[in-house]
């Protein structure tokens, strides 16, 4: 693989969230000498950025499952490593090697997963990651954030090095629009705290990650033009995960509706469901990919328009949930791709 960086001419351009991190990174390993960067030849990283920094610079190549092993050792010994890789292959080829060497001891391994749902659209099934967020949520000790771009992933990057135990974050690879203009007033990111974007009583929208966020927050803006007041929660931790504000924004509603780019079980629609069941029982539509894969390579946004992670989506699912009072459908979900 190799990185898809600006020449400079195009600098002014938006940058991605991967990077931001790969900029940031360098810059958080000179101030702090626990700090190393674990790189699986992911062609993110220039090693002359690491000049002031030496030997804490490491590319292992294509070899992930050694990759962890590494950044458990380093871990053990009291260093803080920063594992660099695709989110389908830290979830699923370094599997084992997470859940034994890392999760098992609970090592301050941070694994920042590029590539995370349907960004590798073009590259096949094989590339699209979307089981990661069930996976290393499954796995105990674990923090899991999805930040909401390119912004929340820098924080989310300086905030995960005084953290405890291990922690997994999903970023894309295409640069998206920051969520400035769909959070007025939404307050800082912090991990573990979710952002309220919008304010409503009529039902919830819970949405992680930078497509289906602003989808929730597109979604919001036209149901308050067919009179259906919709909150709206950007859920960028998945893990530990902000149930009483799950449970505030699910309050009094008709119900919520979640927004993944991921497999429509286990992720931040099983996340959330689980909270409700157990704290505040309310109806919980999912919107997510459902229980197939993609039957093509394409781009990410194509992808997300053909398998029904839209803003129309959400649209309907909110109005089947609020059908008794704002005109909705009043046929169930399709029980059968869950």
């Amino acid at each position: 693989m190799t990185a898809d960086r600006p020449a400079p001419h195009e600098t002014s351009r938006p940058r991605s969230a991967r990077e931001v991190y790969r900029d940031l990174l360098p810059e958080l390993m000179r101030a702090d000498d626990r700090l190393y960067c674990l790189d699986s030849d992911t062609g993110l990283f220039d090693a002359a950025a690491f000049a002031e920094v030496p030997g804490r610079y490491l590319n292992l190549g294509i070899a992930e499952h050694n990759l962890m092993g590494t950044a458990a050792g380093l871990a053990a010994s009291g260093n803080v490593p920063y594992v660099t890789t695709m989110a389908t292959f830290a979830a699923t080829r370094a599997l084992e090697a997470i859940k034994i060497d890392i999760a098992y001891n609970a090592l301050p391994v941070r694994i920042v997963a590029t590539h995370g749902g349907l960004a590798a659209g073009h590259l096949g099934p094989t590339h699209h990651a979307l089981e990661d967020l069930a996976v290393m949520r499954a796995l105990p000790g674990f923090t899991v954030v999805v930040p909401g771009d390119a912004g929340q992933a820098g924080e989310a990057v300086r905030q995960s090095a005084a953290l405890p135990g291990p922690v997994y974050i999903r970023l894309g690879r295409s640069a998206t629009p920051g969520l400035d203009g769909a959070a007025p007033g939404g307050g800082p990111f912090e991990i573990g705290r979710a952002q309220w974007l919008r304010r409503g009583g009529d039902v919830a929208l819970i949405a992680c990650g930078p497509h289906p966020v602003l989808a929730a927050a597109h979604a919001a803006d036209r149901l308050a033009g067919r009179g259906v007041r919709a909150a709206v929660l950007n859920l960028h931790t998945l893990r530990p995960l902000d149930a009483a504000a799950v449970v505030a924004a699910a309050e009094g509603t008709a119900g919520v509706v979640t927004v993944e780019e991921h497999w429509r079980s286990g992720g931040l629609g099983g996340a959330v469901a689980e909270t409700l069941a157990e704290h505040a029982p309310a109806r919980v539509a999912r919107v997510g990919m459902p229980d197939t894969f993609a039957e093509r390579a394409g781009g990410q946004e194509d992808l997300l328009d053909r398998y029904g992670i839209t803003a129309d989506a959400v649209v309907a699912a909110a109005l089947n949930l609020t059908s008794g009072t704002h005109g909705g459908g009043n046929h169930d979900p399709d029980l059968s791709r869950v």
